[in-house]
């Protein structure tokens, strides 16, 4: 069984308590490997190579470091059935799913490469004569990249490549339910000539690692995606030191049906948005508001649809849905289930653990039993949930969804919005004026008509509003120069 080592200062090196923890396969427990329980001082010598790292990289000229993205591009491409297959195994995702999004990370690599052509300031026009005004746009410095589990290749991509092309240093760490994937994606970056200490890779629990990185003063910048408590905690204890904070949080994310909708249309993308990743999505549907009109119809497909998906290891063919990342992440989708149920929410599909992986078409099953297959849960439907309960405020993060019935159009739009969340939102309709009526009126920072809730561009800004992120810098594509680097204005007088 294999023990990995963190990456620091161009060097693998185990932790320096010798301490590791276990990384294991939710779909049948297997023992994946050991990784290092980094510690504060392996943290912080991190931080040292990077801070020492950070004026050769920052001085390197932009076409040579989108070299070495580029080439990092080419490497993930060459190994992406492997990338692929370490991700399911230790996320659980289908496999499907998981060479999507190393596909992702190959394409985010070779985009923030063209970036290192294409970066630059501005030249103004003066006020005064004999004068050139212009801005250049320089490294923010140090930059703590925290990522969560649920898309463990795909975000710390989409972190991790413009920091390095726009010239940061980086400190990475990984969620330790998957930190594996990212060990791969570091040792693509390593293959492709990064020079020491510009890339550091430390795993291990948030109080050693990522309160070191987020608490100390040689950090410039902190990117950070997960729960709403922990990012808010991470943005008091950064501002300690003026430091930068990029956030990504929860989300709600509701799919408006309005009753013009293609009924079946409307139910593949709840599907996909609902169930698709387990659930497991910052982006996933977790409500669909459905006009009255059309209710009972939508209802009954989507319950159809929920319980004919088939739920098992991401590696075996067929398989739709994977199981829940972890004991932790099963047991809260179980509870939310028994909430939802308490609360008054009728139960039209699923609502217990799958006994049988292979197959939902049985006896539900207790929610203590079935350990031999993993952590799967049924795709869960309920009907008749209102607004103010908390299967309709709060994120589950695992397959259920709740269906909100709505009297019009207005009414669905206010339902949609009354949440603390705003990340993503999608309405289904063929009524083009509603569609962009609704595209104004949601508040949310992406918006999708007639799409699922999931699925991101990546030259796209992506970045939500109210409690789903700090509403400072957007991530991904152009948006992404604003938090990576600092705009430095230049007088030159030469009359």
């Amino acid at each position: 069984m294999s023990t990995y080592k963190n990456f620091i200062a161009g060097e693998w090196v185990a932790s320096s308590s010798g301490e590791t923890f276990e990384n294991r396969n939710p779909a049948n427990h297997e023992l994946l490997g050991h990784f290092p329980s980094a510690t504060v001082e392996d943290t912080q010598r991190a931080i040292a190579a990077a801070k020492e790292a950070l004026k050769g990289w920052a001085n390197t000229p932009p076409p040579s470091r989108a070299a070495i993205l580029d080439k990092a591009s080419k490497i993930i491409d060459r190994r992406g059935d492997e990338f692929a297959k370490a991700l399911t195994q230790e996320e659980g995702k289908t496999f499907a799913e998981a060479r999507g999004e190393v596909n992702r990370a190959r394409d985010i690599f070779s985009y923030a490469a063209g970036e290192g052509w294409r970066m630059g300031g501005q030249t103004l026009p003066s006020n005064i004569s004999g004068e050139l005004l212009y801005t250049r746009r320089e490294p923010l410095g140090v930059v703590a990249l925290i990522t969560p589990w649920n898309f463990p290749v795909a975000i710390p991509a989409w972190k991790m490549a413009p920091a390095l092309i726009y010239g940061n240093t980086v400190v990475f760490k990984p969620a330790s339910l998957s930190p594996h994937i990212g060990l791969l994606l570091v040792e693509a970056l390593v293959e492709a000539g990064i020079p020491a200490g510009v890339l550091n890779f430390v795993t291990g629990s948030g109080r050693s690692v990522g309160n070191t990185l987020v608490g100390s003063a040689d950090v410039d910048g902190v990117s950070f995606t997960g729960s709403y408590n922990v990012g808010m905690s991470i943005y008091a204890q950064a501002m300690q030191n003026l430091t930068r904070v990029q956030l990504e949080m929860g989300g709600k994310n509701p799919t408006v049906v309005l009753k013009d909708a293609n009924i079946a249309q409307a139910v593949a993308l709840a599907v996909a948005g609902g169930f698709g990743v387990t659930g497991q999505a910052c982006t996933a549907t977790s409500r669909v508001v459905v006009e009255d009109g059309v209710a009972d119809a939508f209802a009954a497909a989507l319950t159809d649809a929920a319980r004919n998906l088939r739920v098992g290891n991401g590696l075996e063919t067929g398989v739709q849905m994977g199981p829940a990342v972890d004991a932790g992440q099963l047991e809260t989708d179980l509870e939310y289930i028994a909430i939802a149920q308490k609360e008054g929410a009728k139960l039209l599909a699923g609502g217990s653990r799958a006994s049988d992986p292979s197959t939902l078409r049985q006896a539900q099953d207790t929610a203590g039993s079935g350990q031999r297959g993993g952590y799967f849960v049924q795709p869960t439907v309920f009907d008749g949930v209102d607004v103010s309960m908390r299967i309709a405020q709060e994120e589950v993060f695992g397959p259920v969804v709740g269906i909100i019935r709505a009297r019009d159009f207005d009414d669905a739009l206010e339902k949609a919005n009354a949440i603390e969340f705003g990340l993503s939102a999608t309405v289904v309709t063929n009524d083009l004026q509603r569609a962009f009526q609704f595209a104004n009126r949601i508040e949310a920072g992406v918006v999708k008509i007639n799409e699922s809730s999931s699925g991101l561009a990546l030259q796209a800004p992506f970045g939500g509003f109210k409690h789903s992120s700090a509403n400072t810098f957007k991530e991904q594509g152009p948006a992404a120069i604003e938090f990576y680097t600092r705009t430095k204005t230049v007088y030159v007088g030469h009359g």
